[in-house]
């Protein structure tokens, strides 16, 4: 009876711990194993993501998946992955490894909405279908829009250099360019470039 009472009252101890771990994760060494875990289509997905040359992607699989492809395997074990599940939404927060000869890619159920923020770099978001929230320090952001009737707000910006938005017909260039278009659809995009260029496809 005691040995039954003393094994009930350490699965009560260890029960928290499980929990906590499958809504927070933290693992590093995606040089060797990619990252990947279940997250529903439809839901909202914050990213934070180091300096380099990111790729998000939409899929049909209903899981986020990381991708760290380098020059050198060894420095692309030093890039970690931090991932937490929320009460209707989830953060993403990918941090260290080499400073040059890196691609990470994020893949996503396709139907995300996206809260997504960078300091310098390349990023490009394609085949997403959802909300989305952008912003780059500085470098090159471009993002595939879909169908611009989707879209019930659109406001794109750079405070210095290039705007083009072929999809809504607005080309820029120079210091403080944007422009804001509103619609009938159901998402809404923010996109918004420090110094560099911006490309709505």
């Amino acid at each position: 009876m005691r040995i039954a009472i003393r094994i009930l009252s350490l699965a009560a101890l260890f029960a928290p711990v499980a929990v906590a771990q499958t809504n927070k994760i933290e693992v590093s060494n995606l040089g060797d194993h990619p990252f990947q875990v279940d997250y529903p289509s439809g839901s909202q997905l914050s990213i934070r993501v180091r300096s380099g040359d990111v790729r998000i992607v939409g899929s049909a699989d209903n899981k986020v998946t990381v991708k760290v492809d380098a020059r050198d395997p060894d420095r692309a074990r030093e890039v970690k992955v931090h991932f937490e599940r929320l009460d209707n939404s989830a953060e993403l927060n990918i941090s260290g490894g080499p400073k040059n000869d890196i691609r990470i890619t994020v893949e996503v159920p396709k139907a995300t909405g996206l809260f997504v923020r960078m300091p310098f770099g390349q990023l490009e978001i394609s085949d997403v279908t959802g909300d989305k929230d952008v912003q780059l320090h500085a470098g090159e952001l471009i993002v595939h829009v879909g169908n611009p009737a989707d879209y019930s707000h659109v406001d794109a910006s750079v405070t210095s250099g290039g705007l083009e938005a072929p999809p809504f017909h607005e080309d820029h260039g120079g210091l403080f360019r944007s422009f804001e278009k509103s619609g009938n659809g159901k998402y809404k995009l923010h996109a918004h470039v420090g110094a560099g260029d911006l490309t709505l496809r």
